[in-house]
């Protein structure tokens, strides 16, 4: 499918209101494997995107910052068709995704975003919070040139698996899903396209384009949003995210799923996908 300038891999299952899945690090389309399903059967258009430079998507030189990700995700929207989505991302898609709603209201109907807290709140955390800090350490190591992306595919990418573990509460995802990111890991340029959004993330902070991007987060979300949590998520602090809602003058929701880590929509699939389509079929979600 092709959008922005690029190729895009996409994984869907059945017809309805869209709604567009966005992977984070380090995973790939299949991580909604579940919530595909339970979207499905919900009466939903369930789409999950390989973002650029992971699993089928183009592995371009550049395009790595967060506008121009965001403007990926919806070029893919118009590109199904849609007039507008309903955006569920993780992690790094989660980024995307309250990016997208800043730069494209118009073309995001909803907003659910999981294990990640709105950009600004991101950044305040990684330069204040020192224990903040220090739980995202694999981004700051990131920042070195080609050892990051040597450790991610040594030893079949064995890092990978351990991190997801280390990451999750205490229901990992099943090996199956551990082996099948470790292979997509493995395929030609993957680590290097992963990390580099983590490199513009930090590198661009103090530079012009980071701080007008920035600035441009100060713009409310105005979609209603479901924010989502693991209580037990070692890289992404509950203080860290909880608090969110200031960027979001429309109904916000947040919830807090007790015993989970860093990847619920896995750890626990059924609670996660449960809580998510009767939160889109919930015409009242500020209730």
């Amino acid at each position: 499918m092709a959008a922005n300038g690029a190729r895009f891999h996409i994984a869907e299952l059945g017809d309805g209101p869209l709604v567009l899945l966005l992977h984070g690090f380090p995973q790939f389309w299949w991580t909604w494997r579940h919530q595909l399903t339970a979207l499905a059967e919900a009466g939903f258009r369930a789409v999950a995107m390989d973002l650029r430079g992971v699993g089928g998507s183009d592995r371009t030189p550049r395009g790595y910052d967060p506008g121009n990700l965001a403007l990926d995700v919806t070029g893919v929207i118009r590109s199904l068709g849609e007039a507008d989505a309903a955006l569920v991302g993780h992690d790094l898609g989660g980024y995307l995704a309250w990016t997208a709603a800043v730069m494209r209201p118009k073309l995001v109907r909803r907003l659910a975003v999981a294990s990640m807290p709105h950009p600004r709140r991101w950044r305040a955390a990684m330069l204040r919070d020192v224990r903040q800090s220090a739980d995202s350490s694999h981004v700051w190591g990131f920042q070195r040139p080609w050892l990051p992306e040597r450790r991610l595919t040594v030893d079949d990418a064995a890092l990978v698996g351990r991190l997801i573990q280390d990451w999750s509460g205490p229901r990992p995802p099943e090996e199956e899903a551990l082996r099948a990111y470790r292979q997509a890991m493995l395929i030609p340029s993957t680590a290097h396209c992963s990390i580099e959004p983590y490199r513009w993330l930090m590198r661009s902070m103090a530079r012009p384009d980071g701080m007008q991007f920035y600035r441009r987060m100060k713009r409310p979300v105005r979609v209603p949003t479901l924010h989502l949590h693991g209580s037990l998520d070692p890289v992404m602090r509950i203080r860290s995210a909880a608090g969110s809602g200031e960027y979001v003058e429309a109904p916000y929701r947040w919830r807090l799923f007790d015993g989970l880590g860093h990847f619920p929509h896995e750890e626990d699939p059924l609670a996660f996908s449960t809580e998510l389509v009767n939160w889109l079929k919930d015409p009242e979600p500020d209730r």
